[in-house]
């Protein structure tokens, strides 16, 4: 039996963890990917590109994808609707290419309840609180009150990893960088529930 439909990787961590260095690290090495992007129905500014930065629809089109159960999750936000939009993901996951979600617990919980049969999640995470606010100073863009806030957010972060189905410590980066390898490419290999039940029931035929 062929297993030729796409599959889902979640990564969550604290803001500073590395996700995006780690991913940078791997992606030419674990095939085709679509890493999902927001749905809003606000204008495109200079220097956006629809597709790249976010997908930009109507509001129209946004309420309608509502009423269809299109959205993994959504918000209005001062007059305007972002959400993560189940179409491109659905056309990715049929073209064979591995969806990668950047995103917290919560939505990682909304995931797994729709789409866990083909979904592998991975938290990544500092070896340490202190090394977390070390990384947070280093990087220089963020006020010391909103480094508190990130250092907060990441302890209650941290209590939700048996959440997920896999942990890296991202301690040294290229140690980090070949686990998530392996584990996107594991990602690959998940069979959907019904592409189980089609195995099960051409395993009983007999000729």
């Amino acid at each position: 039996m062929d297993h030729n439909s796409g599959a889902i990787l979640v990564l969550s961590g604290p803001s500073g963890a590395g996700k995006s260095t780690l991913l940078k690290e791997v992606i030419n090495d674990i095939g085709e990917c679509y890493f999902s992007i927001s749905t809003t129905t606000r204008q495109i500014r200079e220097g956006e590109s629809n597709g790249v930065d976010y997908h930009f629809i109507s509001t129209k089109e946004f309420q309608a994808d509502i009423d269809d159960g299109m959205f993994l999750e959504y918000a209005l936000v001062h007059g305007n609707y972002y959400g993560t939009s189940l179409k491109p993901v659905r056309k990715a996951l049929k073209a064979a290419k591995l969806v990668i979600f950047d995103i917290d617990v919560q939505g990682n919980e909304i995931i797994s309840k729709r789409l866990g049969d083909i979904s592998t999640s991975v938290f990544i995470s500092p070896p340490t609180l202190n090394e977390l606010k070390t990384r947070l100073k280093g990087r220089k863009t963020d006020t010391e009150d909103v480094i508190v806030a990130r250092l907060e957010m990441a302890k209650q972060e941290i209590q939700r990893i048996s959440e997920y189905d896999y942990l890296i410590i991202n301690d040294e980066l290229k140690t980090a960088a070949n686990r998530l390898k392996v584990i996107a490419q594991a990602a690959r290999l998940k069979f959907a529930d019904n592409e189980i039940d089609e195995f099960k029931q051409k395993w009983e035929d007999i000729d």
